[in-house]
């Protein structure tokens, strides 16, 4: 063998060796930023678990006659186990604290790819929002989304001028620093997430009635956004093409004020465009809210009381105006919802004893 051959066959050798370890240490790094990300990401399991909401609804069945698009007005305010347990409407809330009406239109987008509803109701309190005003919000609307374009979209109509497209790609670019506020339950759930609403419901027994609210102030301009009237467009556009029926409304919620002025606009639009707009302000009488007793914040959002008798009233309009038929006595549903109704009864047992009720 020449001198040449041996130091050839001598440098393959060495290539040959190094490349495998050169892709091991990518693999092996790779890993390791997998699963510090998978820990350093928020859980929402406790304090906060609103962030929590929007990824549930891929473990549900989806195959929902009703689903809710909206913010806290829709999955505190409304109980899909009352929908079900009085007419057999099967829905499910796709909420989301402060979700903006375009993070709305890009879930509801999301929803259909997996199932076809005959009806969405979208609460419309966030026309007043015709951008983002929180990245907090923002991630709690988007990161429990699943890949898509629609999560794509719903990044790049979102974030604010301080935030990445590549922070959600990479979320531990954004949470790299959270290790002082690292807990046990970020341990406990790095890899599986604990249920925290009932089909998006998220519940609260404990009441605090309306006592004083706020003073409503002036604005110097009622009108909404050019950006949030074209998302509602958009919202509109998918049901008709897809032949859903949409539902606008305003949920009974006392504080933040709901302006008039706000309210002539909705009418105004859902009258051009042939929509039902419901303002339940307007029915409090006919729900029978009673605000010393079924609110938990003072007129914010319903407690279970309000949320159960505000389904109430809706399955009660579905059925008369809508022809929803009750779906209970298909075996499979049935069988679906048991362990759903047996999660709610355990949540609300849990609650009274949490919040001391008898």
């Amino acid at each position: 063998m020449t001198p040449d051959s041996s130091s050839t066959t001598a440098s393959d050798t060495r290539r040959r060796v190094s490349v495998p370890a050169v892709l091991l240490s990518v693999l092996l790094a790779i890993l390791v930023l997998w699963l510090l990300q998978r820990l350093l990401v928020p859980k929402y399991v406790d304090g906060i678990v609103e962030g929590a909401f929007v990824a549930e609804f891929y473990g549900a069945e989806h195959d929902h006659d009703l689903i809710f698009v909206g913010d806290c007005e829709v999955y505190e305010n409304f109980s899909p186990v009352t929908l079900w347990q009085e007419y057999g409407i099967n829905s499910y809330i796709r909420g989301s604290a402060e979700q903006y009406i375009f993070q709305s239109y890009y879930l509801l987008e999301d929803t259909l790819m997996y199932e076809h509803p005959k009806a969405v109701v979208f609460n419309i309190q966030s026309l007043q929002f015709d951008k983002s005003r929180s990245e907090a919000y923002n991630r709690m609307s988007i990161e429990g989304m699943r890949w898509s374009p629609y999560k794509v979209g719903a990044i790049n109509a979102s974030k604010t001028e301080e935030e990445h497209f590549l922070d959600y790609v990479f979320p531990i670019l954004r949470y790299h620093s959270r290790w002082s506020e690292l807990t046990a339950a970020d341990f406990e759930y790095m890899f599986k997430a604990k249920k925290v609403t009932h089909n998006g419901y998220y519940m609260r027994v404990d009441v605090r009635p309306v006592t004083t609210l706020p003073p409503v102030k002036p604005l110097a301009d009622y009108s909404f956004g050019e950006n949030a009237w074209a998302y509602l467009d958009k919202i509109v556009q998918c049901c008709r093409e897809k032949d859903i029926q949409l539902i606008l409304i305003k949920a009974p919620s006392l504080y933040p004020h709901w302006y008039d002025q706000w309210d002539q606009q909705v009418k105004a639009y859902a009258a051009e465009h042939q929509l039902p707009y419901y303002n339940m302000l307007e029915a409090t009488e006919e729900i029978g809210l009673d605000y010393s007793t079924d609110t938990y914040d003072g007129g914010l959002h319903m407690n279970l009381s309000g949320a159960e008798k505000c389904a109430r009233w809706l399955g009660k309009l579905l059925t008369e105006k809508y022809s929803f038929e009750s779906r209970r006595g298909e075996k499979h549903l049935e069988e679906v919802w048991t362990g759903i109704i047996s999660d709610y009864n355990a949540e609300i047992e849990a609650q009274k004893i949490k919040y001391g009720i008898a």
